[in-house]
């Protein structure tokens, strides 16, 4: 048994930032110029207070939740990341085995350093597949179809990325990200990608991404897979949220893509409730971003979430009573860089150590709060900046 193990994910976050090399853990780490928003995230969910109730008989809490269909035992998902064999040699093989020591649902990066078949044949359990729109529709459909073959039940659709943000600590560190695995076969890399000053992931982007990306391709996205729901990650106002509903999405992911895209964007948990609100139940609705413990993990379900990075059942089966849409506005809560410290700091044994200290967090969180199960944390037990300033007036 190890001994002296780290107590949060802050501590594990430092135990990386010594472990890898300073371009991979700048790019890991890092955000969008000023990196305002990369900040606001973390520093957004610290002015939520928590109104906990008291005199709750809280000896069995609960946590168990579903999302499109799928039990977990908590709302806490792993996010698609980037390569994680920047981390450790196993990759995602190791992040997909410490998901499913923990029950949860995985979702792959499109840029994932392991191939799909690999991660999909390293262990039993749910994954989702998260895509970007290529210049090359028949690249992205590939993608699809593989991951549809393989089991895994549902697309990821990017949608915050029509060109690459810019991400001023890869240009200095002109960083090298290794050409995906999934891509082989597929499309051309060209070794000189990054000569001349940026970063190879920048000049990358800009040749294989599609900046025509636009509501249409939900359409085309939606026709070429036979069964598989289909979420948009990156989703951050109403209108946004409106339309995606009205595409006939399963679900949404509120995300600004960890501040690494648009600097300034508003931090997730600030827009959450907006999100919430303009979907009014038609499909779950998820967030990500500036989780780092359980009692973020608390207050993003208590403005809306039920998962953090999950969707329940809602469109599995089109067949969601009403009952159901009240209580799954949000589902999941997504998490990704905690997992990546995690991984490169011990391992696959590190990325389930994250998950477990964040789920242990929550349910004390949950306790204390007087909250026994998910559908019992409710709006009121949390006070925001806007709920002081309403107080006042």
């Amino acid at each position: 048994m190890e001994h002296n193990l780290p107590v949060n994910v802050r501590e594990y976050q430092e135990l990386a930032k010594k472990a890898l090399p300073k371009m991979h853990y700048d790019n890991i780490n890092g955000g969008a110029e000023d990196e305002y928003t990369l900040r606001e995230n973390i520093a957004a969910y610290g002015r939520i207070m928590l109104r906990p109730r008291v005199l709750v008989d809280v000896s069995k809490i609960d946590m168990s939740t579903s999302l499109l269909g799928y039990n977990m035992p908590s709302p806490i998902i792993v996010a698609p990341t980037g390569p994680h064999k920047l981390a450790n040699p196993e990759g995602e093989v190791a992040t997909a085995r410490a998901a499913a020591a923990c029950n949860t649902i995985m979702v792959l990066s499109f840029g994932s350093s392991c191939k799909i078949e690999e991660v999909a044949a390293s262990c039993d359990a749910i994954r989702f597949f998260q895509l970007y729109m290529y210049k090359r529709r028949d690249v992205s459909a590939t993608l699809v179809r593989r991951a549809e073959s393989l089991g895994f039940k549902a697309i990821v659709l990017t949608v915050d990325m029509p060109v690459l943000g810019r991400r001023e600590a890869d240009i200095r560190n002109k960083m090298v990200c290794p050409p995906s695995p999934n891509l082989e076969g597929l499309m051309p890399f060209d070794d000189d990608l990054g000569t001349g000053g940026g970063s190879k992931l920048e000049r990358f982007a800009s040749e294989t991404l599609d900046p025509s990306l636009s509501w249409k391709d939900v359409e085309w996205l939606k026709s070429i897979t036979s069964y598989l729901p289909i979420l948009l990650k990156g989703i951050v106002t109403a209108e946004d949220a409106r339309k995606a509903v009205e595409a006939g999405v399963a679900g949404v992911v509120v995300s600004n893509h960890g501040g690494r895209q648009l600097d300034y964007a508003p931090p997730t948990i600030s827009v959450l409730e907006e999100v919430v609100k303009a979907v009014a139940g038609a499909v779950p609705v998820l967030v990500d971003g500036g989780v780092r413990r359980g009692t973020d993990v608390f207050k993003a379900l208590a403005l809306g979430a039920k998962a953090v990075m999950v969707r329940p059942d809602h469109c599995r089966a089109n067949s969601c009573s009403g009952r159901w849409k009240i209580l799954i506005c949000l589902t999941a809560l997504q998490v990704g860089r905690p997992v990546f410290y995690g991984l490169a700091a011990r391992g696959e044994a590190g990325a389930r150590h994250v998950i477990e200290m964040l789920n242990k967090e929550l349910e004390l969180a949950m306790a204390l709060c007087g909250c026994r199960s998910i559908a019992e944390i409710t709006r009121r037990h949390v006070l925001t900046e806007g709920d002081r300033i309403r107080a006042l007036l």
